[in-house]
């Protein structure tokens, strides 16, 4: 299972699953990370965290434990 804590820079993936319960699921969700969103990896920062995103169209920083619930196809 590939999550988005091992996407590498500059790589487009497609999300396919979201882990989590309660109110961390329906916060990930409510930054329109949701099933079969595409997401470009733009940069991490140098102690990798956190992770600097594009989705839909807006950029977004998530941290590595909030990454890690987001499994990729």
């Amino acid at each position: 299972m590939k999550t988005l804590k091992d996407a590498r820079v500059g790589e487009t993936v497609t999300v396919s699953r979201l882990h989590g319960e309660g109110a961390v699921k329906r916060r990930i969700m409510d930054m329109g990370i949701t099933r079969g969103t595409e997401i470009f990896i733009r940069k991490v920062a140098p102690l990798g965290d956190p992770m600097e995103l594009n989705v839909r169209g807006y950029e977004l920083s998530v941290r590595r434990a909030d990454a890690e619930m987001i499994e990729l196809a």
